[in-house]
């Protein structure tokens, strides 16, 4: 088990360090950050000032070097728009985007398992069809459209919810609702695969011809079992939410790393985009490699193989 711990401890890295690479070389590539910084209509001098001010003239893997370096003592540099250092700035952020995706991930939960469970128990019924309905309708409804048709409903027309901001546990009803019901399909459809599967098992024909209650086959046998898997895609889809957060925190103006990516990406604010893209695929590695040893844990034949 440690060797498999190991193993994949050290592909994670690898995996953050390209990632890293990408990142810088993909937001140099998109165009001169001495031209976003100076604005429209500056003089060269004043950009050829500003190249040599944050070191755009060197070449790209000194530049690259220097600033992994100084990443990783903590020093993110400085926000080019709202003027205070980065790394503050996005931590100070992220409270929200982690309560955000937190909540997403427990509403997926508690609408695909009763769902997943009911499909699995009514197979190819009406049951299950109007369940594999609502499952083929979450991911074919984009989450920024679903989040408009919240805002119609609960807001312009029910007025029951606030439309923009991140004050109260209110604020975040409809953000929840939008990014969750995304990602319940997924575990929906696993749930419902996992259940069928485990039903037709040895073992729950012998609990049920014990007589035991129906709810106790399903719930204590069944579930316990056809919920492992769901423990994997669990980490992976947790960030996805973190990083997938950017468009509905926009629609519903909430005050996480999300509004702020799209705010860094509106005024070109290089070194907050470049950190919170840098974040967000660290959090997602490391959830992943998460994923990975707790299969590993819970069946042995992954770390074996």
């Amino acid at each position: 088990m440690l060797n498999y711990i190991l193993k994949r401890i050290g592909l994670a890295l690898l995996v953050a360090l390209a990632v890293s690479v990408i990142a810088f070389l993909l937001l140099r590539l998109s165009g001169d950050p001495a031209i976003a910084i100076a604005g429209e209509g500056a003089r060269q001098a004043d950009i050829e000032l500003i190249r040599q001010t944050y070191g755009f003239d060197r070449p790209l893997p000194v530049q690259y070097v220097e600033w992994l370096g100084k990443a990783l003592h903590g020093d993110f540099g400085d926000s080019i728009y709202f003027k205070t250092p980065a790394g503050p700035l996005i931590f100070a952020k992220l409270q929200t985007t982690l309560m955000l995706g937190l909540a997403s991930l427990v509403f997926a939960l508690l609408v695909s398992i009763p769902l997943g469970v009911l499909a699995a128990i009514y197979k190819n019924t009406w049951i299950d069809r109007l369940c594999l309905v609502m499952a083929v309708v979450g991911q074919a409804l984009p989450n920024f459209f679903f989040a408009l048709l919240l805002i119609m409903l609960f807001s312009i027309s029910l007025q029951l919810l606030p439309v923009s901001g991140s004050d109260t546990w209110l604020h975040f009803v409809m953000p929840t609702i939008a990014l969750g019901y995304y990602v319940a399909p997924a575990f929906m459809r696993l749930i419902r695969a996992g259940m069928i599967e485990v039903l037709e098992a040895d073992y729950i024909r012998t609990a049920r011809a014990k007589g035991l209650p129906v709810t106790t086959v399903i719930f204590k046998h069944a579930l316990r079992n056809a919920i492992i898997p769901v423990v994997a895609l669990t980490a992976v889809q947790l960030g996805f939410l973190l990083g997938g957060s950017v468009v509905i925190e926009t629609i519903f103006a909430l005050d996480g790393l999300g509004y702020l990516a799209y705010q860094s990406i509106a005024f070109k604010d290089y070194p907050v985009m470049q950190i919170i893209v840098l974040l967000l695929s660290v959090i997602y590695v490391v959830l992943t490699l998460a994923s990975d040893i707790a299969n590993a844990w819970l069946d042995p034949r992954i770390r074996i193989g």
